[in-house]
């Protein structure tokens, strides 16, 4: 089995090599990329049987990356679903051999329609490759399927494509992160997207005491606050340290005489910190790297409060 798995993603993997090089020695690639950036309307792709279900991908990542698309089933299309294509809209029709009926009664429609037309095939001279106004050409030999038959390395390699022409599309209109969070508010990749440190933090309390306090206010300041820490100011107000209950545990081998003990004798400087307004995402990554539950929150410099590992977890981030 193994043996028939490998030598399957082997046969796959060749194929996109065909395709990069396929693509590369044409303009074709290019210059479709480049009217889709113009278009002032939106990208339709389809197609029929495993092809449908291609291009229904494609729309959903090129939807997700900045470009507008619907999904229209070749089939449906001569039966009503022809209406949703717009004047100004660009058309990506998907077919390996680029004959099969569905393709051949539609094409003639779209041309009628006056919409560019992009033929994602494996064959270039077929009949959607000699009518279409771009060839996006992915050369397939043999599918991975033993029998030459079941559409396997066709789709892979089409699919692929279409990852290739959202991503360049991507590239061209500096589509950022802020972006694709915009476009993402569900689940935990929106949340890694959007959540800022400061949506989490302001629902905490804001544990703190003064370098002068004496250890009973400071016990009392952590256990009554519920975070495991405690920020300590100075007089001016400004962060001097923090105290968690690993260094009120330490201190206790540390020192005798507890009673006259102050927040400034067992305060660690210069905590690990993060601005409010940067995503909890980052907060988790400095958490992680240094092997600690809570930061500091700061706004502007200045203490404003606490995130915590718990706070994350409850997001679902980590």
């Amino acid at each position: 089995m193994l043996t028939i798995a490998r030598q399957v993603l082997h046969e796959e993997a060749a194929a996109l090599h065909d395709v990069a090089e396929a693509i590369a020695a044409t303009p074709d690639f290019v210059r479709c990329v480049q009217a889709i950036l113009q278009l002032k309307g939106r990208v339709v792709v389809t197609g029929i049987g495993k092809s449908a279900h291609v291009a229904g991908k494609i729309v959903a990542t090129l939807n997700s990356t900045g470009t507008p698309a619907l999904f229209m089933h070749a089939a449906d299309a001569i039966h009503g679903d022809l209406g949703m294509i717009q004047p100004e809209d660009f058309v990506i029709a998907i077919s390996k051999s680029g004959d099969t009926p569905e393709i051949k009664v539609l094409v003639p429609l779209l041309r009628r329609k006056g919409v560019p037309l992009a033929a994602l095939v494996s064959r270039a001279d077929s009949y959607l490759g000699q009518q279409a106004t771009y060839i996006l050409h992915a050369p397939v030999a043999k599918e991975a399927c033993p029998n030459n038959l079941a559409p396997t390395t066709s789709t892979t390699a089409a699919l692929a494509l279409g990852d290739a022409l959202a991503v360049c599309l991507l590239e061209s209109r500096q589509f950022t992160a802020a972006d694709f969070a915009r476009l993402h508010p569900g689940g935990t990749l929106g949340k890694r997207l959007y959540l800022k440190v400061g949506d989490l933090s302001r629902q905490n309390q804001r544990p703190q005491v003064q370098e002068e306090a004496p250890l009973k206010e400071v016990l009392l300041e952590i256990s009554g606050k519920r975070l495991g820490a405690t920020a300590v100011l100075n007089a001016a107000g400004e962060l001097a340290g923090i105290i968690t209950d690993g260094d009120l545990r330490r201190m206790l081998g540390s020192f005798s005489d507890l009673e006259n003990l102050r927040a400034r004798d067992i305060l660690t400087p210069r905590p690990a910190t993060i601005d409010i307004e940067d995503f909890a995402a980052e907060a988790l990554a400095r958490m992680q790297q240094r092997n600690i539950t809570q930061l500091v929150v700061t706004e502007q410099g200045a203490f404003a409060g606490f995130i915590h590992l718990h706070d994350l977890l409850r997001e679902g981030l980590v």
